[in-house]
């Protein structure tokens, strides 16, 4: 009898040792550590290891309840009613096949973007069909691929659903999307031939995002000088490449979680300049955020000092744009865990929208809290969750909850909103993930 109970109390500590073992792993994996410091980071990114905690699991969700969540936006958001739920749309086919695009419900047109984000969404989800019919129609309407053209080797930012171009300069945003959700479809599903030859495609808008030259020309809103997408001094992505309003950038467009993966994956001749984009990104997600509400501006100086036009003079505050910067800089840690200041400003974020009422804060603001629009928009909650990626404050659970009990988009603001739902229930559920070369 004395034997045998130590041998029950035996097999009782080794269970217990790896229940806090499984724990810890993904308390890491969900929250934060508070080191300001990017020195003494102990921390494992998903390339490392491999595993990716769901949120919606550990806020108590089951895992076929997060599935099903998962998969009914999907559902709707792609093919549900055209009229006032879906975003998604065919669009016959070609000598290349079948095409789709994603359309911007409430100013009826199409947006890189949108169209990348939705090819990203795809090869998360394994929907190969749904992502070669976007990429279709995005080479077929919205890339430029003539040697004289001033977007050459980029894609409109805006056209019309038939095709016609509003705007043919590009907005780097849609590039990068498009460039990392290529080299995920080349890892998962092999490559092609023509333009579903996934990795040829995707490096070569590498190098033409890094190293094109100047181009000018005319395009449909008048004479455009356009060169590369990347400021080759401050290694930060522009808001813009046309010549006249090249010199600052958008806060929410720095992925250094992608560039780290062009840093291994890319043209071998430019992985330095990825490499070290990536941690020129995080320190300027540091210096660009307030220093008490975590928000960022839209547009910023490559200095991280806020930059407005007349076009736009709200550019300096946190507005439509930033909504995503919370959801890059969390991604880059749940992936890399490089920088533990990141943890410190999903902690700063979070409260401060949970000061302002966790399920009634507005969607802009000045960047000392000051709201400016009281709209509770289900894309800003969406993304506020993908903050708990990098933080363990318990608030970081409320979050991730409120993005649970939100409805799936629908009506003229389902686009945007939709789209960050859907990004953000797959980083949430632990299934925006690095897919390597096999």
């Amino acid at each position: 009898m004395y034997f045998d109970s130590l041998v029950t109390l035996g097999l009782c500590l080794v269970l217990g040792l790896v229940l806090v073992i499984i724990f810890t792993f993904c308390r890491d994996s969900f929250g934060a550590k508070t080191d300001p410091d990017k020195s003494g980071n102990n921390f494992q990114g998903a390339f490392a290891t491999g595993q990716y905690c769901n949120l919606f699991v550990e806020a108590g969700h089951s895992p076929q309840e997060v599935t099903d969540k998962v998969n009914a936006a999907f559902q709707q958001l792609f093919h549900g009613d055209p009229e006032k739920q879906a975003v998604y749309f065919t669009a016959g086919k070609n000598d290349n096949g079948p095409l789709a695009y994603i359309c911007d419900s409430y100013h009826n047109d199409v947006r890189s973007e949108g169209m990348s984000y939705g090819m990203m969404i795809a090869v998360q989800l394994d929907k190969k069909p749904e992502f070669d019919t976007l990429w279709n129609w995005a080479r077929t309407y919205m890339y430029h691929d003539s040697p004289n053209h001033p977007a050459r080797g980029y894609f409109s930012w805006s056209v019309r659903t038939d095709g016609t171009p509003n705007d043919e300069m590009p907005a780097p945003d849609g590039e990068e999307y498009f460039a990392m959700s290529l080299y995920f479809a080349a890892n998962r599903w092999g490559n092609g031939t023509g333009i579903y030859n996934y990795k040829a495609e995707a490096d070569r808008l590498l190098l033409d995002m890094k190293n094109r030259e100047d181009i000018t020309g005319q395009t449909v809103t008048g004479l455009r000088t356009v060169g590369n997408l990347f400021d080759s001094e401050h290694k930060m992505v522009r808001f813009s490449p046309v010549v006249e309003i090249r010199d600052h950038t958008d806060p929410s467009y720095h992925l250094p979680a992608f560039y780290e993966l062009w840093a291994r994956w890319g043209p071998e001749q430019d992985r330095q300049f990825w490499a070290q984009a990536a941690s020129i990104s995080r320190d300027f997600f540091n210096k660009v955020t307030h220093p008490e509400t975590g928000l960022s501006p839209d547009y910023a100086n490559f200095d991280a000092t806020p930059w407005a036009s007349q076009q736009n003079v709200g550019a300096v505050n946190f507005q439509d744009d930033a909504w995503r910067t919370a959801m890059n800089w969390s991604m880059d840690w749940a992936w890399w865990s490089e920088d533990t200041r990141q943890r410190q400003l999903s902690e700063r974020l979070q409260a401060f929208f949970e000061s302002k009422n966790i399920s009634r804060y507005g969607n802009q603001f000045t960047l000392d809290g000051n709201q400016l629009a009281g709209r509770h928009s289900i894309g800003l909650v969406a993304t506020n969750a993908v903050a708990s990626l990098a933080t363990t404050h318990p608030r970081a659970k409320l979050f991730v909850e409120e993005l649970w009990n939100m409805r799936i988009p629908t009506g003229r603001l389902r686009y945007y909103d939709g789209m960050l739902y859907m990004l953000s229930l797959l980083h949430c559920s632990g299934q925006f993930r690095i897919w390597q070369p096999q």
